[in-house]
C-alpha cells in the first residue's frame, strides 16, 4: 500500500505444510516488521542490553533487504523478547531513511 518510501508492505501467509514450520497459522499475528537505519547497529546494541534474536543472524530477506528477527520468547541469558510476537527487524534503504529522516 502506498508510494516510494512510503510504501507498506502486508503479506498474507498460509502454510505449504501444516506439519512444519514455519507455523504461520498458529498464531493470530505471525510476525511484525520494522524498518532500521543502521541494521548491525542496531542488533549489536539490542544484543548488549539482553534481546533474543532468533537462529540465524543478519541475512537477506525475501523482499531482499538484511533482516534478523527479535525471538518470540524471552530466557535467562536473554531477558527481553517479543513477548510472544516474531519480531522482523529490517535494514531500511536510503530512501526510506531519508523520506522518514
Amino acid at each position: 500500500m502506498g508510494k516510494g518510501a512510503f510504501k507498506v508492505e502486508v503479506d498474507l501467509m498460509q502454510p505449504l505444510d501444516p506439519e512444519k514450520k514455519p507455523a504461520v497459522h498458529a498464531t493470530p499475528l505471525n510476525h511484525v516488521g520494522l524498518w532500521i537505519d543502521d541494521l548491525p547497529k542496531a542488533v549489536e546494541w539490542l544484543s548488549a542490553n539482553g534481546v533474543r534474536f532468533a537462529p540465524g543472524g543478519i541475512r537477506k530477506g525475501a523482499a531482499g533487504y538484511d533482516i534478523t528477527f527479535l525471538h518470540p520468547k524471552s530466557n535467562d541469558e536473554f531477558p527481553i523478547a517479543g513477548e510472544g510476537v516474531l519480531i522482523e527487524l529490517v535494514q531500511a534503504p536510503a530512501d526510506v531513511i531519508a523520506a522518514l529522516g
